[in-house]
C-alpha cells in the first residue's frame, strides 16, 4: 500500500474518534455461530470493534490493519474493556500478504476485499473453523475495483460449508466453516 493510502486511512480513523464494540449488522443474526474459545484473526481490524467483541466471548484475537492510528485505537478499546490480555494488534500491510501465524479457529474480514488473498484465508482457517467475511459489492452498489462481482464470495469459498450468505445494498457477505477433516 502506498504511503498516501496509509495516511488516508490514518486520517479517516483519526476523524472517527473512539470505537464501540459491535458485531457488524450482516453477522448479528448469526452471533451464536461464533465460538467462545480458541483463536481468531481479524483481518483489516480497523479500530478493533470486532476483535474486542470476539475477545469478550473468550477468544484470543490477533487484529491486523494497515493504519497505525487504527491499531492504537484498537489497543485502547481492548484495554478499556479489560480484554487486552486476549488481544494482540499489529500494523500489517495486507498487500504483502497475511502475517505469519498458526491457523485460526475464527477468521473475520470485514470491509476488506483482496480476492488474491482468498486462498490464503482458507489455508489459515483451522479445520472446523469459522469464516465471516463481508465486502463491498457491485450488487446494488455499482461497479468498482473495490467491490466484489456478483457471486464472488460463493465461488471463492465454495470448498467451505456454507452457514449463510447474502448480497445486496452494495454488500456481499458469507459465513462458512471449514470441514473438520481438512
Amino acid at each position: 500500500m502506498s504511503d498516501a493510502d496509509r495516511r488516508r486511512w490514518d486520517d479517516r480513523y483519526t476523524s472517527r474518534g473512539p470505537a464501540h464494540i459491535e458485531l457488524p449488522t450482516v453477522f448479528a443474526d448469526y452471533a451464536d455461530e461464533f465460538p467462545s474459545s480458541g483463536s481468531a484473526l481479524d483481518i483489516a481490524c480497523g479500530q478493533g470493534e470486532i476483535s474486542v467483541w470476539l475477545a469478550r466471548r473468550g477468544l484470543r484475537v490477533v487484529g491486523v490493519d494497515v493504519s497505525p492510528v487504527a491499531i492504537g485505537y484498537a489497543h485502547e478499546l481492548a484495554v478499556r474493556n479489560q480484554v487486552d490480555d486476549h488481544c494482540r494488534f499489529t500494523v500489517v500491510d495486507l498487500d504483502d500478504g497475511l502475517p505469519a501465524g498458526e491457523q485460526a479457529n475464527t477468521i473475520v474480514c470485514h470491509r476488506f476485499r483482496a480476492p488474491h488473498r482468498y486462498p490464503a484465508i482458507v489455508e489459515r482457517l483451522a479445520p472446523g473453523g469459522l469464516l465471516a467475511i463481508a465486502v463491498l459489492s457491485e450488487v446494488d452498489g455499482g461497479p468498482s475495483p473495490y467491490r466484489a462481482s456478483p457471486g464472488e464470495l460463493s465461488v471463492a469459498f465454495a470448498d467451505l460449508d456454507l452457514i449463510a450468505e447474502g448480497e445486496g445494498d452494495g454488500v456481499a457477505w458469507l459465513m462458512a466453516r471449514r470441514a473438520a477433516d481438512r
